[in-house]
């Protein structure tokens, strides 16, 4: 069946849930232009143009043509994580039923848990309403390889944080070091388990579904 591209896009948007605004940031083409051209005050674009868009959907322009297009893999949000804010138990909703995100480019969403940042303690590498992605190897203990490492973590008390983790006074216990020069770091505490943040995606470019 012929489709024109008007009609692939159109498609393609629906399909996908992305706005023309986005796709068309993505593939640094006008947006002007491609909103005229749906709303049909003109009738064609160049055939760069439509390359760079097909390409933003992640498909070759005759892949594009053809409505080869799948829905997006996404992970759903547990909830936020303190970076200064402190934040109750994280995991605020049953599994797989929080806000969902587009998983991001090149990060399979097997395994993976999203959680949003809350706090600037972490300024200038996370900011509030960022959101992290990681994969948590257990659910007790502290693996030797986060040491060192920028972690979100869940403390003793059952409040969830983003953190450099460095090894405690004593064994068993854990430095939690805030990059914000004016923010505090938490000496010695007791964690109940750590993950490495694997991507940090800023607020601004996350696409929640």
């Amino acid at each position: 069946m012929f489709r024109t591209f008007k009609e692939a896009l159109a498609s393609a948007l629906s399909v996908t849930g992305r706005s023309l605004r986005e796709v068309t940031a993505s593939a640094d083409v006008s947006y002007e232009q491609f909103k005229g051209f749906l709303q049909g005050k003109s009738r064609s674009t160049n055939v760069d143009d439509a390359i760079k868009v097909a390409h933003a959907f992640g498909v070759s322009m005759e892949a594009f043509m053809a409505g080869q297009i799948s829905k997006p893999s996404t992970i759903a949000i547990a909830g936020k994580v303190g970076a200064g804010a402190q934040v109750p138990v994280f995991d605020a909703y049953a599994k797989g039923d929080g806000p969902q995100v587009e998983c991001p480019p090149g990060l399979s969403p097997h395994g993976i848990v999203a959680v949003e940042v809350e706090g600037d303690s972490m300024e200038p590498m996370y900011s509030a309403g960022d959101l992290l992605f990681y994969t948590r190897q257990t659910d007790n203990g502290i693996p030797s390889d986060v040491i060192g490492h920028r972690c979100v973590v869940e403390d003793e008390d059952g409040m969830g944080w983003v953190k450099q983790v460095k090894a405690g006074d004593e064994p068993g216990l854990f430095h939690l070091i805030s990059l914000n020069p004016g923010a505090q770091t938490m000496w010695n505490k007791r964690l109940k388990w750590a993950a490495r943040v694997r991507l940090a995606w800023p607020s601004d470019l996350a696409r929640k579904v």
